[in-house]
C-alpha cells in the first residue's frame, strides 16, 4: 500500500529550454549519457539531421548477453542530441528463439523510399550454441527511426563470430555488406533489393591485426575500412585504404588510441562539410560492457591519410541552430506523485514547486505518477527527470504502464538541491490521461523534482500508401496526389498491416467529408488527412469502389 500523499496531478503547458530537444542531452562527451550505448553507425540523411544506431547495453549487464532494444539518435547541430526512441528488441525477431539478448552492433542504410537496418543476432542464443548461430538480420521501414519491421535475415552470410555488419552505398548506387569477428573480415555486394548477397563473399585482405567493428567510407575516390585491432586491454581503431570497395586493402595505421573501455567500435561520417569519429567509452560506468557514446572531430593531411583522433570530454563545436522551443510539453510536479517504501515528499525551496521526492536511495522506493496525457493518439514522448543528487552514480528504474525500461542513470549534480540533473528517455504513450510512470530507487541518492513529457516530432510524412495500379501517386509532406482522369475512387486508412482493420478516410477535394469522389478534368485529386503529419504508422490504400 502506498504510504505517502496521493492528490490530483499539478501539470502545465510548459516551453522550457532544456525540454525543448525531445530526450534530448546537450553536447559533451558521452553525448547520450541517460543509458548505456556503445557501437555507433551514424549517417546523414535527405532530410538534413544526422542519425545514430548504436546498440544498447542492458543495465544491469551479464557480459553482453543482455544487449537488447535498439534505440536511434539525431541531431541536427552536433550538439543537441534528440533519442529518437526504440526501434527493435530481440523479441520481435521471430527467427530467433529464446532467451533473447544478443543484439549487437547495427547499421542502417537507405534506398528507394526503405531504410533497411541491419543487425547481428544468433539465431540460437542459448548459451552453449550463441556464438555459432549469428545471422545479419533485417528490419524495414519508410522512416529512419520509427515503424521497423524484422523481415528475416540474409541468406549465404553469417556463422560463428560474424557479427557487427556495416553496410556501405557507393556513389553509383551499389551496395556493400562487411561484416565479420575473431579475426575475420568479409565482404559482399548485395543485390538491388538489399536483402540478398550478389555474388561470392570476399574476404577482405591484408587487414593487419584485425579483430571486429568494420566500417567502410569513401573520400576523394578513395575507399577507407576502419575496424578494432586486438591490442591487449583495450582495442584500438585502425584503418586501410583501397582503390576498390573489396580490396586488396592497404593497412595504414592506428587513429583512434583506447578509449577507456576494453572493446572499441566506431563509424566516420562526414556533415555539414566536417568529418566526425564516433566511438565508445566507458567513463560513466567504469565497466566496459556499459559503454556510452562519443563523437569527436576526424581530420585528414593532404596525402588523404587520416590524422589521430584527439578524444575530447566537450565533443565538437555545433554546426547548427538549436532545435526550436517545443511548445507541446506537458510539466507533473513529483510530489503530485504516489511514495512508498520509505520514499518522501520534502520541502525544499530549490525545488521548482518547493517539494521534492526524497528517500528514494531505500531499497524499493519509489514515486508513481498516474493519469499521464498521452494526447489523443498516443505515440512516442519525450520523457525528461529534473533531479539532484550528491552521490556518484545512482540511477533509477523505470516503469512505463508496467513494462520495465530498464535503469535510468542519474549524474552527479553537485548537491542535493542542485536540480540540474536531466535523465531523459523517448517512451510510448498511450492515448488519454491513462499512462502510468513509476520510478524505483535502491541504487543510490536522488531528489526528483519534476517530470516533463514532450510529443516527438513527426517526420516530414509518415505514411504509406498501397495504391491500385490503375492510379499514379505521389507523396508529399502534406498528403498525396492521385493522377489520372475522371476516375472515381475510395481512400482508405488503417494504423497496420499486420491485421488491418481498413476505414474511409475524408478528403479535402469534395464536401460532405466523404471518400468517394470524381477526378478533376485536369487530372489530379489532391488528398489530404490531418493525421498524415501527426500520426506515426498510418497507412492508406486507394481502390476502386
Amino acid at each position: 500500500m502506498s504510504t505517502g500523499r496521493t492528490s490530483s496531478f499539478l501539470f502545465a503547458w510548459v516551453a522550457l529550454v532544456f525540454a525543448s530537444i525531445a530526450a534530448t542531452c546537450l553536447g559533451a562527451n558521452p553525448f547520450i549519457t541517460s543509458i548505456y550505448t556503445a557501437d555507433p553507425s551514424a549517417h546523414v540523411w535527405s532530410d538534413g539531421r544526422l542519425y545514430v544506431y548504436p546498440s544498447h547495453d542492458i543495465d544491469p549487464p551479464l557480459g553482453s548477453n543482455l544487449m537488447d532494444r535498439y534505440h536511434v539518435f539525431s541531431t541536427a547541430d552536433m550538439v543537441n542530441w534528440r533519442d529518437e526512441g526504440e526501434i527493435l528488441r530481440a523479441s520481435q525477431v521471430a527467427w530467433s528463439g529464446p532467451p533473447g539478448g544478443f543484439m549487437w552492433a547495427p547499421d542502417c542504410a537507405y534506398k528507394n523510399g526503405t531504410y533497411y537496418f541491419y543487425f547481428p543476432h544468433p539465431s540460437d542464443p542459448s548459451s552453449t550454441n550463441w556464438n555459432n548461430t549469428w545471422k545479419i538480420g533485417v528490419a524495414t521501414s519508410i522512416e529512419p527511426a520509427r515503424g521497423f519491421t524484422s523481415i528475416g535475415y540474409i541468406q549465404g552470410v553469417g556463422g560463428f563470430s560474424m557479427i557487427d555488419p556495416a553496410v556501405f552505398m557507393d556513389t553509383d548506387g551499389q551496395a556493400y555488406l562487411y561484416y565479420g569477428g575473431g579475426g575475420n573480415c568479409a565482404g559482399v555486394k548485395l543485390k538491388p533489393n538489399m536483402i540478398e548477397i550478389d555474388g561470392a563473399v570476399q574476404v577482405m585482405t591484408n587487414l593487419v591485426d584485425f579483430h571486429e567493428a568494420t566500417w567502410v567510407f569513401k573520400r576523394n575516390g578513395l575507399y577507407y575500412l576502419t575496424y578494432a585491432d586486438n591490442f591487449p586491454g583495450s582495442n584500438r581503431m585502425e584503418y586501410a585504404t583501397s582503390p576498390n570497395p573489396l580490396g586488396p586493402w592497404t593497412s595504414k595505421r592506428v587513429y583512434l588510441d583506447p578509449t577507456g573501455s576494453d572493446t572499441t567500435h566506431g563509424s566516420v561520417v562526414e556533415y555539414k562539410g566536417q568529418w566526425y569519429q564516433f566511438y565508445h567509452n566507458c567513463a560513466i560506468s567504469g565497466q566496459g560492457n556499459l559503454r556510452s557514446l562519443c563523437v569527436d572531430l576526424l581530420n585528414f593531411d593532404t596525402n588523404g591519410n587520416i590524422l589521430k583522433v584527439v578524444q575530447t570530454t566537450t565533443g565538437p563545436p555545433a554546426v547548427g541552430p538549436p532545435p526550436v522551443t517545443s511548445t507541446n510539453t506537458i510539466k507533473y510536479e513529483a510530489e503530485s506523485g504516489t511514495v512508498a517504501n520509505g520514499a518522501t515528499v520534502a520541502n525544499d525551496s530549490a525545488a521548482s514547486g518547493g517539494q521534492c521526492i526524497q528517500n528514494l536511495h531505500l531499497p524499493n522506493s519509489y514515486v508513481e505518477l498516474d493519469a499521464i496525457d498521452g494526447g489523443s493518439y498516443g505515440g512516442l514522448n519525450s520523457l525528461d527527470i529534473r533531479f539532484a543528487t550528491a552521490d556518484t552514480k545512482p540511477k533509477l528504474q523505470l516503469t512505463v504502464n508496467g513494462a520495465d525500461y530498464s535503469f535510468l542513470n542519474m549524474l552527479y549534480t553537485g548537491g542535493w538541491s542542485t536540480f540540474t540533473g536531466d535523465s531523459y528517455l523517448t517512451i510510448p504513450l498511450r492515448p488519454g490521461n491513462t499512462n502510468i510512470i513509476r520510478l524505483t530507487g535502491g541504487n543510490g541518492g536522488v531528489n526528483v523534482d519534476y517530470l516533463t513529457f514532450t510529443p516527438l516530432p513527426t517526420a516530414p510524412w509518415n505514411a504509406q500508401v498501397q495504391n491500385d495500379t490503375s492510379f499514379g501517386v505521389q507523396t508529399n509532406q502534406f498528403g498525396f496526389n492521385v493522377i489520372g482522369d475522371n476516375w472515381t475512387f475510395v481512400v482508405e486508412a488503417c494504423t497496420n498491416l499486420v491485421n488491418p482493420i481498413w476505414s474511409p478516410v475524408a478528403t479535402n477535394t469534395v464536401t460532405g467529408g466523404i471518400s468517394y469522389f470524381n477526378m478533376v478534368t485536369e487530372g489530379i485529386s489532391y488528398f489530404n488527412d490531418p493525421q498524415w503529419t501527426n500520426y506515426p504508422g498510418r497507412f492508406y490504400r486507394l481502390k476502386m469502389p
